[in-house]
């Protein structure tokens, strides 16, 4: 559901649009809207998964023998992390959790790496439109809004 001051959003933007200009004030038109912001951004907006399966990570791209060689502390984190099941890569604390127990020696960063691919995706248009932050792989942004709009929630923005 969107708030009001992002339907103010939403209409600012597609008013903004030339793709969509001249187009009928209808629901066929609404639902050809709703679909282009249900699509992947252009360009791409890289964003921070709010959740993230600790399993994806465990069984794709891992080294596992990497955790052998982390400290205690180290180790204590990247288990923590673990027993969460899922998390959420938007929030600065749990990335400072993988940064202290991925850090140090080429190989450790390299597991960081590999646990941060995980952790991010491309936004839609939609969220794009709401979101925080820079969009990059190297910075991504953070979500206010996350999902797909239908053609109601452009029918009310427009005002039809």
């Amino acid at each position: 559901m969107l708030t009001s001051q992002q339907l103010v959003t939403l209409k600012a933007d597609i008013e903004a649009d030339p793709a969509f200009t001249g187009l009928p004030q209808n629901s066929d038109s609404a639902f050809l809207i709703a679909t282009s912001y249900n699509m992947i951004a252009v360009p791409d907006f890289i964003v921070w998964k709010t959740s993230v399966s600790v399993d994806e990570i465990m069984r794709n791209g891992m080294d596992w023998a990497r955790v052998d060689n982390l400290s205690v502390g180290k180790a204590r984190i990247w288990e923590w992390l673990g027993k969460l099941g899922t998390f959420d890569a938007s929030k600065p604390n749990i990335r400072a959790g993988i940064d202290a127990a991925w850090v140090g020696t080429a190989a450790d960063l390299a597991v960081r790496a590999a646990v941060y691919v995980h952790c991010k995706r491309q936004a839609k248009r939609i969220e794009k439109l709401y979101a925080t932050g820079t969009g990059s792989d190297a910075s991504p942004g953070t979500m206010v809004y996350q999902g797909n709009i239908n053609y109601l929630d452009v029918m009310q923005a427009m005002g039809w």
